[in-house]
């Protein structure tokens, strides 16, 4: 709990336990620690496993490292089945693993779309179907999905990804429809372009980077943490009444 001046807040999330996937850095690792500041136990998954046990350790007494791909369906029951043994439930998965492969309908390759699709949409399915069960065990619980404005705009040379965040936010919405009468709430995030391992990739000369910051009426590309605030709400019972949203953290960019 924090102490203000005259009263105690309760932590947000306090006695919950959570799966973060791409939780070893970026805007996985920020709400990793977000959720940890409120409370919660947090099983922090990802293929490198130095990135999750400093990311672990970065997250505290509350953090499990757990090295698991969603792409690969024996890593999912791995993952989903540390986190009960360790903590004991389930209440908030959060989606968070993701690729991302550049380039146009004639350009990709079919290993770039696969490795896309196996990854950011079947992972998510996979992962959501066995987490499912043990959330109706604890009497509800909140699925967030880290979708990609793109996935409602659509860019250049962004086929597969686009593609892939516009099923994730179809998803969102079907399970939350399936789900709501159980008190499991779906919604999505869908953020804009956002200082990560992922974007750094990239390589953008400052021209480039100065174009795209300028998409974005904010004048910034986003930071982790800008993200991890609204995952907090989402996960927390502050948004009991919220299922089948997605919300555009974009500094604007999906406004023009």
């Amino acid at each position: 709990m924090f102490r203000t001046q005259n009263y105690i807040l309760p932590m947000r999330l306090a006695n919950k336990v959570a799966i973060v996937t791409g939780g070893g850095s970026g805007i996985g690792l920020a709400i990793a620690q977000a959720f940890a500041r409120e409370g919660a136990r947090v099983a922090v998954a990802g293929r490198t496993r130095a990135k999750l046990d400093r990311a672990a350790h970065e997250v505290g007494p509350n953090g499990l490292a757990v090295a698991a791909d969603v792409a690969n369906p024996q890593d999912i029951q791995k993952l989903v089945q540390a986190t009960l043994q360790h903590f004991g439930r389930i209440d908030i998965l959060v989606n968070n693993a993701g690729v991302l492969r550049a380039g146009t309908a004639e350009s990709l390759t079919d290993s770039d779309w696969d490795q896309t699709f196996n990854t950011n949409v079947r992972g998510v399915w996979q992962l959501s179907r066995s987490v499912l069960p043990h959330l109706r065990t604890a009497g509800g619980g909140s699925i967030i999905n880290i979708g990609s404005v793109l996935g409602m705009l659509g860019a250049r040379n962004r086929v597969a990804y686009a593609a892939s965040k516009g099923a994730v936010l179809q998803l969102t919405r079907a399970m939350a429809i399936d789900h709501a009468p159980e008190k499991i709430r779906v919604n999505c995030i869908c953020p804009a372009i956002v200082e990560t391992e992922l974007v750094a990739a990239f390589q953008m000369d400052e021209a480039a980077r100065q174009q795209r910051i300028a998409m974005h009426p904010a004048g910034r590309f986003g930071q982790p943490q800008d993200i991890a605030g609204l995952a907090v709400f989402l996960a927390s019972d502050e948004s009991t009444w919220i299922t089948g949203a997605a919300y555009a953290v974009d500094g604007g960019y999906s406004a023009w």
